[in-house]
C-alpha cells in the first residue's frame, strides 16, 4: 500500500502536534546567534582566521584615540571645540601674503658710477656748507691786497667779557699783544692758533704788522676776542673778505657769558634739594 501511495505522489501523513513537541525537545538545541550573528564558541572551538582579523581590527576601534597613540586625533577635538565654543584659531599676521622678491644688484658701468660718485661729492660739499665745516687749510684770497706805507686799519673785537682794540698796518707780520710778543701773552699753541686765524686763512700773516691792546675777561676770552678784531680789521683792508670770513664764523660776535650765582643757590640755577622733614 505504501509504494501504491508513493507511486501516485501522496505523500505520508505527519504525526500528531504532541508527537512533533516530543521531537523538538529531544533534538540538541542549536547554538543562537549572537548579537554580531556569529554563534557562541567554546574555549576550545577554533576560530577562522579571517574572523580572528576582523575581530582585532573591531577591538581596535573600539579603543579610544588617546590609547592608540597619535595626536592627530586630539588636534582635531581641539580645533572642533574650539570652532563649537565661537572661538578662533590664532592666525600668524601677514601669512597669507605673497613673499617680496628681491631683485639681484646689477652691474653698473662706468659712465652711470662715475654719475653717482659726482652726486655724493656735491651732497658731501652742501652739507659741509650748511653745518659751515670747510677746510681750513684753504685761503680766502688768492692774492692779499697790499696796504700803503702810513695807512692804518682799526677795528675791535669781543668775546664774552674781553674787549680788544686792534690796529694793521704794513709790515712784515709781527704780533704784539699789549705790549708783549703773541707767543708770550699767549702761551699755549692753541690760542696762538685763534688768535692768527684770520691772518693765516686770507694770506696776510707775513704781510702786516699787529698791535692789539686787550682786556676784560680770560685768557681764552681774550684770544677770541683778538680774532674777532683781526677779522674786522681784514674786511676794512679788503671789503671782498667778508662774505668768505662770515660764512667760517670770524665775524660773529659770541657773547656767550657764563650766567652768575644767585642768592640761596648753589650755581646759577641749580637749586639745593627739597627736605621735608
Amino acid at each position: 500500500m505504501q509504494d501504491e501511495e508513493q507511486q501516485n505522489g501522496e505523500q505520508p501523513e505527519e504525526g500528531t502536534p504532541e508527537e512533533q513537541q516530543a521531537d523538538e525537545q529531544a533534538a540538541p538545541e542549536e547554538a543562537a546567534p549572537d548579537e554580531g550573528g556569529s554563534p557562541e564558541r567554546g574555549e576550545g572551538d577554533d576560530v577562522p582566521a579571517e574572523e580572528a582579523l576582523s575581530e582585532d581590527a573591531a577591538s581596535e576601534d573600539d579603543t579610544p584615540a588617546e590609547e592608540q597613540g597619535g595626536d592627530e586625533p586630539r588636534v582635531q577635538e581641539s580645533a572642533s571645540a574650539r570652532q563649537e565654543g565661537g572661538k578662533k584659531e590664532d592666525v600668524v599676521p601677514g601669512a597669507e601674503l605673497d613673499p617680496i622678491a628681491i631683485e639681484p644688484e646689477r652691474e653698473l658701468d662706468a659712465e652711470e658710477r662715475a654719475r653717482r660718485e659726482a652726486e655724493e661729492e656735491e651732497r658731501l660739499r652742501r652739507e659741509r656748507e650748511l653745518i659751515g665745516d670747510v677746510q681750513e687749510d684753504a685761503p680766502v684770497a688768492a692774492k692779499p691786497a697790499k696796504l700803503e706805507g702810513d695807512s692804518t686799519y682799526a677795528a675791535t673785537g669781543k668775546r664774552k667779557s674781553s674787549v680788544a682794540r686792534v690796529i694793521l698796518r704794513q709790515g712784515s707780520g709781527n704780533i704784539e699783544v699789549n705790549k708783549r710778543a703773541l707767543e708770550e701773552y699767549f702761551p699755549r699753541s692753541y690760542l696762538q692758533s685763534v688768535a692768527k686765524q684770520p691772518l693765516t686763512q686770507t694770506g696776510y700773516e707775513g704781510n702786516v704788522d699787529v698791535r692789539i691792546r686787550v682786556h676784560g675777561g680770560g685768557i681764552s676770552g681774550q684770544a677770541a676776542a683778538v680774532r674777532h678784531g683781526i677779522a674786522r680789521a681784514l674786511t676794512e683792508v679788503d671789503p671782498a673778505l667778508r662774505p668768505e670770513l662770515k660764512r667760517r664764523g670770524m665775524l660773529t660776535r659770541d657773547a656767550r657769558v657764563k650766567e652768575r650765582r644767585k642768592a640761596g643757590l648753589k650755581k646759577a640755577r641749580k637749586r639745593p634739594q627739597f627736605s621735608k622733614r
